[in-house]
């Protein structure tokens, strides 16, 4: 289920600090998006210092941080020493929630954090054929271009949560837990690649449900059920079938809907944007620029 960003909400007094132990008044950026099996939250501070940020041992699963900048460094404090690491931009950790934690940050930062349960670990893992990981790796100040780029691309949907298509959320959320499974799971063998296309009766199948939910509020485990698949089989089946991803075949027949509509009929932008599934005109214009390479109403006038 998608959620709005949380940033202006008020919290309960007795309520200091988020679940990863940053007191609220520090933060200038809480945001907060679910996705398929993962919860993705963007953290920023601009205080130079924040000390004895703690998070006691639960039973949550596993923290992921990346850091968007680069001077922030951290003294973390186990049980019989202390270490020292200086996050880069793009540079990121992995944290067993089992484990109490408690450090001192020190510089401003912009974190997107990545929280996954061990039931959503081990659902993971079972859906990309490496069934038996229960444990992501520890790591600290580490970096991986791949997980980065692949979660930086939810920016925009943390930053414009109205927006943001759960198809789009849920392909990523796919997409990265599938990541960190392979990567960091533990296992070095990995499975097969093998060719998988969608059957004419699931491609079609698949197609009709997208474009009855042309807005995105379609999630990729309601398809991929319909198609009796596993979310992870889905994606890949479908893009070697259409060459391209769900989210991605989706925006295609929007656009192309509108340019219909737009060439057809007179009907005011607004009304064209919600009909084609977008949020509102300002939606619609950036999306179909991108595509097309010109306004809708330039497109319209010169149609």
């Amino acid at each position: 289920m998608l959620r709005k960003s949380i940033s202006g909400t008020k919290t309960p007094l007795a309520q200091k600090t988020d679940s990863f132990g940053c007191p609220f008044d520090k933060l200038y950026k809480d945001q907060f998006l679910a996705g398929a099996d993962i919860s993705f939250f963007r953290k920023g501070t601009r205080d130079d210092r924040i000390e004895q940020v703690t998070t006691p041992a639960s039973d949550r699963g596993f923290a992921i941080g990346i850091s968007t900048l680069a001077g922030h460094s951290r003294r973390i404090f186990h049980e019989h020493h202390v270490t020292n690491h200086v996050f880069g931009e793009d540079s990121l950790y992995i944290r067993n929630l089992a484990e109490p934690y408690k450090a001192d940050l020190n510089g401003a930062f912009d974190m997107l954090l990545l929280e996954i349960s061990p039931a959503s670990l081990a659902r993971i893992a079972e859906e990309t054929d490496f069934s038996g990981v229960t444990m992501l790796q520890a790591e600290t100040a580490s970096v991986d271009p791949v997980l980065s780029n692949l979660v930086r691309a939810l920016i925009p949907a943390l930053e414009r949560p109205a927006e943001a298509s759960r198809l789009f959320v849920d392909q990523l959320a796919t997409a990265i837990g599938t990541h960190l499974v392979q990567r960091y799971g533990g296992k070095t063998q990995a499975p097969p690649v093998q060719s998988r296309k969608l059957s004419r009766s699931h491609e079609v199948l698949a197609k009709n449900l997208l474009l009855e939910n042309l807005d995105g509020q379609v999630s990729i485990l309601d398809i991929s059920q319909a198609c009796n698949l596993s979310r992870g089989y889905f994606i890949r089946a479908f893009r070697e079938t259409t060459g391209v991803t769900p989210y991605q075949w989706l925006v295609k027949e929007r656009v192309a809907r509108a340019r219909e509509l737009l060439k057809r009929s007179d009907i005011p932008l607004s009304e064209v944007a919600i009909a084609c599934g977008f949020s509102d005109q300002s939606h619609f214009t950036r999306v179909f620029t991108s595509i097309v390479g010109t306004t809708p109403g330039n497109w319209r006038r010169n149609a």
